[in-house]
């Protein structure tokens, strides 16, 4: 199977193209810059034949089956649209738009046309994330109280721009981050959070986005979930906790790309470290996305899992806008 990647991203070239790469007889025909220079050259880094400059190039390339789309956020729409409509498999990065409205849109579009429609939410794919469900999935918890997500990193120089001062372009911190601690909670839990009070903030790293924001979901079980994303804090680590009425499990440095962190089981006999797999996130992600192609089984977030992360997004940002509780809206998708 052959691929276009739309968007000469940073995210593509550390860890989509390798991993697209590893999947038996798929490999990479085009990649789409808006910058020529900058696709030419991206191309020429990686090994891809072809740069060009226009979506109708790369979409309606007869010898491409799927694409992957890592721009910025607004455009995200109208690019899987354009793919869709040529009958192609299509993998996005998250948020997969701006508005839920237009999210949905494009899972019912997908849908019509018989297409693979899949959102690219890493975190789900980890070795540390699937040990953590399959504890609470087994009850080995109990019933579970509480979720505590410390998700507050800083954001490197080279991702910073757009993400940090374009708030048209979708930055800030709740569609960079926020998505996926929803993503994880609703892997986690299997429900997907009912309402939601939040309160966010700027601390001068960019203009006109939020770059830090606390919130707290209610979960149709009675769960609560606690959450602190940010771009600038250098020394916090990331973790996320599950606390339960028979144990909690407890992870750290676990919010990342890489397979990486401690996982702990702590109950009323003492701490017992879990161990995990090691393998890569994004590899694991083609893989059930081709797997999906092939008629077999499903992408690891599809474009239902997009739409609701993306939902409860949303509402984190009314939330923090309003200052009131705002319940989520999922587009009754």
């Amino acid at each position: 199977m052959q691929w276009g990647l739309i968007g000469a991203s940073t995210i593509a070239s550390e860890h989509v193209i390798a991993a697209i790469r590893a999947q038996e007889g798929n490999s990479i025909k085009s990649v789409l810059s808006s910058n020529p220079q900058r696709g030419a050259d991206y191309a020429a880094k990686h090994s891809i034949p072809q740069s060009v400059t226009d979506l109708d190039t790369v979409v309606g390339d007869p010898d491409i089956a799927a694409v992957y789309i890592s721009t910025t956020n607004e455009k995200h729409y109208a690019q899987a649209m354009a793919a869709i409509a040529q009958g192609k498999h299509v993998l996005c990065e998250k948020p997969l738009a701006m508005t839920l409205g237009e999210a949905v849109e494009m899972v019912h579009a997908a849908d019509k046309a018989g297409v693979v429609f899949a959102t690219n939410h890493h975190l789900r794919n980890a070795g540390s994330h699937l040990a953590i469900r399959d504890l609470i999935q087994s009850g080995r918890l109990g019933q579970v109280l509480s979720v505590r997500i410390f998700h507050a990193v800083h954001l490197p120089a080279h991702l910073q721009g757009w993400r940090i001062n374009d708030a048209a372009a979708g930055g800030g911190v709740i569609a960079d981050i926020v998505v996926h601690d929803a993503d994880t909670v609703r892997f986690y839990l299997g429900e997907d959070p009912v309402d939601v009070v939040a309160k966010a903030g700027a601390s001068g790293m960019g203009q006109g986005v939020e770059d830090s924001v606390m919130s707290v979901w209610s979960m149709p079980s009675g769960a609560m979930v606690q959450t602190h994303e940010s771009f600038t804090h250098a020394f916090a680590g990331t973790g996320i906790e599950v606390h339960g009425t028979e144990a909690s499990v407890i992870g750290r440095n676990v919010m990342t790309q890489q397979p990486v962190g401690e996982i702990a089981l702590v109950d009323e006999d003492g701490r017992q470290d879990i161990s995990y797999s090691g393998h890569g996130l994004y590899v694991r992600s083609l893989s059930l996305f081709t797997q999906a192609i092939a008629g077999n089984g499903r992408p690891a977030a599809d474009g239902v899992d997009g739409v609701k992360s993306l939902a409860v997004a949303l509402a984190v940002r009314d939330a923090a806008e309003s200052g009131q509780t705002v319940r989520v809206d999922y587009g009754g998708i």
